[in-house]
């Protein structure tokens, strides 16, 4: 992409890194155009106040007689007539990776955080402790973090913090996405078997991390987490230098210490103490994981304890979207059986007293598919009730291959699991036997047919 090229037209604009990258390009002085199946608020207002000039609906004449490049986005399939008509009068097309790593990425410091676990919660703490200290680092995250206001943001800074999915790039380029990030320094908070429609094994999982660690620079590194035997087993042949983070004494910086009370947490590493407002292990190691990641980018302790106790957080994890006669609702984006059983054990330091109810619609690629179905009943064991909805869109994964979330329910240990299949089932039952005191907590990647505020409708009735 030479940079004689000058306008881009965005395929899938309004996603939030895709609306953020095309602002950041319109900024650079490029002409910018894009096109979405829905142009709505408050990613249409954003654009549109920067003088892009949307498209609603994918047609083949949004695409301007002189664009020069096409960025097709992650979400865009073969059968879209923009990306055909780009296929078929031969025009330069790329992905949102590609021109990130040419316009935005090249010749900065970049921070890529991955892992299957928590790279939105340790993307977000590390760009906020870059941005608290002063540093205005560029984002990429793929949550809301509420200190940072938006996902992605991309400015001159010469930092930037990205959020790696090992998730594919584009239906033309099936390499994970993290491969283009140019990574100075490469987080991987953990590795487990995920994304079942593109992977067919952990060990090809782990491929992809090698070849993450391979595009490190020798005087780069490597944050890994020191405790799980998959991060060891890919950094082994790095050539960047690695830090082992972790509770083990295998680890080059050691967790110690932790205390968790209600609402927050405090844990020593490397002999320096930090606090954080969340609870659990799982926060306590993506706080670890950050804090080793900023000190990397030259933070000094005290800017990174100090951003580290000002993080409040972000949507969806473990947010408390209301209290009605005493009864909690909170929102959790966990669709993974680790991370449902790390959230359930974070949940019941937070709110000792009380029954513990779970709701899970089983949404993502993965859990639509059998291959956690005995995993998935075990992960429920911390809960009083759990609660487990039917499969969205079941049509779309083969009978032979789909998981049955009854079954799910009936094996779930101690006896608390029911299959309610409607979000009407569940808040009725949940309105009906809930008390003062219970917390309620809902797991899914997705809106769950506005399942939170129906439930707090209905408790207030």
């Amino acid at each position: 992409m030479a940079e004689g090229n000058k306008h881009f037209h965005f395929v899938g604009v309004c996603g939030t890194a895709m609306g953020s990258v095309a602002v950041a390009m319109k900024r650079k002085g490029f002409t910018v155009t894009g096109s979405d199946a829905n142009v709505y608020p408050p990613m249409s207002d954003f654009l549109r106040a920067e003088g892009i000039e949307l498209s609603e609906g994918y047609r083949a004449e949004n695409i301007p007689a002189g664009a020069d490049v096409i960025v097709i986005g992650n979400a865009i399939s073969r059968g879209n007539e923009e990306a055909e008509a780009a296929l078929e009068r031969r025009l330069l097309y790329c992905s949102l990776p590609e021109v990130m790593k040419e316009y935005l990425l090249r010749g900065k410091r970049n921070f890529v955080v991955s892992g299957t676990h928590g790279k939105t919660t340790t993307s977000s703490m590390l760009a906020w402790l870059f941005k608290s200290a002063g540093r205005n680092p560029g984002w990429m995250i793929g949550g809301l973090p509420r200190n940072l206001g938006r996902g992605a943001e991309f400015g001159e800074s010469e930092v930037n913090v990205l959020e790696g999915d090992e998730y594919d790039t584009a239906f033309f380029d099936k390499r994970s996405k993290f491969l283009h990030y140019l990574p100075e320094v490469a987080v991987i908070n953990n590795i487990e078997f995920d994304h079942a429609d593109i992977y067919d094994s952990l060990e090809q999982i782990k491929l992809s991390f090698r070849r993450l660690l391979l595009v490190v620079p020798r005087n780069g590194h490597a944050v890994i987490n020191g405790d799980d035997p998959n991060c060891l087993d890919v950094a082994e042949k790095a050539f960047c230098q690695v830090a082992k983070v972790g509770l083990g004494e295998g680890c080059d910086l050691r967790i110690t210490d932790i205390d968790y009370q209600p609402g927050h947490s405090a844990f020593t590493l490397a002999g320096e103490r930090y606090q954080i407002a969340m609870p659990g292990e799982f926060n306590v190691r993506n706080a670890a994981m950050a804090a080793t990641a900023a000190r990397l980018g030259g933070l000094p302790v005290e800017a990174i304890r100090e951003g580290l106790q000002s993080f409040e957080g972000i949507a969806r994890r473990q947010e408390l979207r209301g209290v009605v006669g005493g009864v909690r609702v909170v929102d959790d984006f966990a669709h993974h059986p680790t991370a449902i059983r790390q959230a359930i054990r974070a949940l019941r330091q937070q709110y000792p007293q009380g029954r513990l109810w779970t709701i899970f619609e089983p949404r993502s690629n993965t859990t639509k598919r059998k291959v956690f179905q005995n995993e998935l009943a075990e992960c429920f064991e911390g809960a009083d009730v759990a609660i487990i909805a039917a499969l969205p869109d079941p049509e779309k994964v083969p009978v032979e291959d789909r998981l049955d979330p009854q079954q799910v329910a009936a094996s779930i240990p101690g006896g608390g699991g029911r299959y309610l299949a409607t979000v009407e089932e569940i808040v009725a039952a949940v309105s009906r036997e809930a008390a003062a005191g219970d917390t309620v907590v809902v797991l899914s990647n997705g809106g769950f047919g506005g399942i939170h505020k129906r439930l707090l409708e209905s408790l207030d009735r």
